[in-house]
C-alpha cells in the first residue's frame, strides 16, 4: 500500500501562528520539505493579505522556492481572483477550497455554498486549460463551528457535484478537529463509486487526528494532509487548533508497513528547524520522544 502525503505546514500550518514569516523564510521551510521526499508540499495560499497577513508575499514565495524533481508544489485558492494569481507561478497545482455550511462559508470566502460550487467548477475548468490539476478541499465536512453537526448525505452531495465538474481529487477537511472513525469510514466510502482519488485533511484538536487517519487507511484514502510538528489551524474558526503533525503520521504509516516515500529523519530535522523558527515548543510528538525501531510482526 502507497500513500501520498500532502505537506500543509508553509500555507495551513503558518497561517494560524501570531507572528509573520518572511517570505525568504518561506521559501526555505518549503525547501527544507521538499529534500525529506515528500511527494507534495503546499507552499502558500493566494489569499488577500488583508484577510490573512501570514500568507502575505505569496507570489515571492513561488518564486524562490527550489523545484525540485518528484516533489510537486500546490497552492491554496479560495476563488477565481486568487487562481488567477497563482497561475502566473510555477505551482503545477491548484487546491481549492470551500466550507459545506452556509455560515462559515460566508465568514470563510464571502459566498453562499451555491456560489461557491459554481466558482470551483470554474476554476477547475481554467486549471485544465493551463495545464494544472485541481484537488477540492470540502471544508468542515465533519463539523461547523456555527452550525454544529454536519449530515454527512449534504456533504456527499456537495462532493459529488464537484467531482461532476472535473475535480483530481476530493478531500474531506476536518476544519475544527471533532472527527470520529466512523465518521472518516461514513465519507470515504459514500465518495468510493465518485472515481477520484479520496483525500482527507486532519486537525488534531481534540485527539482524535491520529485514529481518523488509522480509518482512512482502512477505507482505502489515496492522500493524507499533515503539518510538521503539528503547527496549524483556522484564523476564521474559534479553538481550531494544529494539524496532525506529518512526522508523527509518518512513524505510524511505516509501523503499518505503508509506503511513503519519506525520510523520517530528514523530517524531524525539519521540524526541529521549525520549532526554532517559530521559537516555541510545538505539538509533534515524535520530535519530543524519538523514534523506535519499527516492530517484525
Amino acid at each position: 500500500m502507497k500513500i501520498d502525503i500532502c505537506e500543509v505546514g508553509p500555507r495551513d500550518g503558518l497561517q494560524n501562528e501570531p507572528g509573520q514569516l518572511t517570505p525568504k523564510v518561506r521559501a526555505e521551510f518549503v525547501d527544507r520539505l521538499s529534500a525529506s521526499g515528500l511527494p507534495r508540499v503546499e507552499i502558500a495560499s493566494f489569499v488577500h493579505p488583508g484577510r490573512v497577513p501570514q500568507m502575505a508575499g505569496a507570489e515571492e514565495v513561488c518564486a524562490a522556492v527550489t523545484p525540485v524533481a518528484g516533489v510537486d508544489h500546490a497552492a491554496l485558492v479560495l476563488n477565481e481572483r486568487g487562481y488567477t494569481r497563482l497561475a502566473e507561478t510555477g505551482c503545477v497545482e491548484a487546491r481549492l477550497a470551500f466550507c459545506v455550511t452556509e455560515t462559515f462559508n460566508r465568514r470563510n470566502q464571502g459566498r453562499d455554498v451555491e456560489q461557491s460550487i459554481a466558482e470551483a467548477a470554474a476554476i477547475v475548468e481554467a486549471a485544465h486549460a493551463d495545464g494544472r490539476r485541481a484537488s477540492v478541499t470540502l471544508a468542515a465536512s465533519f463539523g461547523c463551528p456555527f452550525e454544529g453537526v454536519v449530515d454527512p448525505g449534504r456533504v456527499l452531495a456537495i462532493a459529488e457535484r464537484v467531482v461532476a465538474a472535473g475535480a483530481d481529487e476530493l478531500v474531506f477537511a476536518d476544519t475544527i478537529g471533532v472527527g470520529v472513525p466512523r465518521q472518516v469510514t461514513r465519507l470515504l466510502t459514500g465518495a468510493a463509486g465518485f472515481g477520484v482519488p479520496l483525500g482527507l485533511h486532519l486537525h488534531n484538536t481534540r485527539n482524535t487526528g491520529y485514529a481518523n487517519a488509522y480509518a482512512a487507511l482502512e477505507a482505502g484514502v489515496s492522500v493524507l494532509d499533515c503539518s510538521v510538528a503539528g503547527i496549524g489551524g483556522c484564523p476564521f474558526a474559534p479553538k481550531a487548533t494544529g494539524n496532525i503533525a506529518t512526522e508523527d503520521l509518518v512513524y505510524l504509516l511505516e509501523g503499518q508497513g505503508v509506503e511513503t516515500g519519506v525520510d523520517l529523519d530528514a523530517l524531524l530535522s525539519v521540524a526541529e528547524w521549525i520549532t526554532e523558527v517559530l521559537g516555541r515548543p510545538l505539538p509533534g510528538q515524535l520530535l519530543r520522544a524519538g523514534r523506535f525501531p519499527v516492530p517484525v510482526c
